[in-house]
């Protein structure tokens, strides 16, 4: 019962501040909200066409992987992307094939890239979304454009935020584990890493050796190699497609792995969690798998 659902709800329209806090934020619960971001004019502005004329020339700080994963553990380190400055223009270029490059790109910068880097675009949005910020009492700590390939993928991890995720465009495809998953869902310690462009311009893995390891999960839950990681077997994943004009209400500390259609894009709305009941919940639960693996 704790967390566990069928599949992703739909609610047809906006709810009220109370009628979330209480059916979907305090459970813990997601849900997708259609209808709710609608009015916005991003939704037939934000082509190809206008992105170039409005943001255009701008230099813009963009993941560049050579395997989509930004983020991830590969050879076992835990591999962060080169994060590139480029002009919008050429990013764009890429995206739309007129450029051919082997490696991935992704505009995917988050620290509230959409008002720190794209200020042009914020008014065809909304600097918050109203009757979350009521029920929760604050504002967004952060609002992030993204844009990207398909080829860019995030690797399953959870965020400690009351994510609204809106796409404009193209559509988002995520794969949830509830917090309840955790006994089941592998960490592993990490040596950080860099992805960095070498002379020749091929990709050289840099590590990163005053930093701290990075607890990840390295586990890729659309391939899980279950005879490494046989618990697995007993978690409960969701899968759910978000569609142009819609809003993933995705509940802090669920695990999550997202892919995407090609040049989708989105903003999403994050909002700091609340350390309460849930936050110590998890923390016992976490503590009490770590034991148990010790055993």
């Amino acid at each position: 019962e704790l967390g566990w659902m069928e599949s992703v709800p739909y609610l047809d329209r906006a709810p009220s501040p109370l009628e979330f806090y209480r059916e979907w934020v305090s459970p813990n619960k997601p849900c997708i909200i259609q209808n709710a971001i609608s009015h916005w004019p991003a939704l037939k502005k934000w082509t190809s066409a206008y992105l170039r004329e409005v943001v255009g020339p701008k230099v813009v700080s963009v993941a560049v992987t050579p395997n989509g994963y930004a983020d991830a553990v590969f050879q076992d380190r835990f591999v962060m992307p080169e994060e590139r400055q480029m002009p919008f223009m050429d990013f764009l270029d890429i995206v739309e094939k007129k450029v051919t490059s082997p490696n991935v790109f992704y505009v995917q910068k988050q620290c509230s890239n959409l008002t720190e880097e794209f200020p042009e675009l914020v008014c065809d949005v909304q600097p918050d979304i109203p009757w979350m910020s009521e029920a929760l009492g604050k504002k967004p700590d952060a609002v992030n454009f993204w844009l990207g390939e398909s080829a860019a993928v995030t690797s399953l991890h959870k965020d400690h935020y009351e994510n609204l995720y809106c796409v404009i465009s193209g559509e988002k495809y995520f794969l949830l584990h509830p917090p309840s998953d955790r006994p089941f869902i592998p960490y592993e310690l990490y040596q950080p890493a860099t992805y960095q462009v070498s002379e020749d311009g091929s990709f050289e893995i840099v590590d990163e050796k005053s930093a701290d390891k990075v607890p990840w999960i390295p586990l890729d839950p659309l391939k899980p190699n279950l005879e490494r990681y046989p618990e697995y077997a007993q978690a409960k994943p969701l899968q759910c497609t978000v569609k142009a004009g819609e809003m993933l209400y995705l509940p802090s500390l669920w695990f999550h792995h997202v892919q995407q259609s090609h040049g989708c894009i989105a903003v999403n709305y994050w909002y700091d969690m609340e350390y309460d009941l849930k936050y110590s919940y998890y923390q016992l639960l976490d503590c009490l798998t770590k034991a148990v693996e010790v055993l």
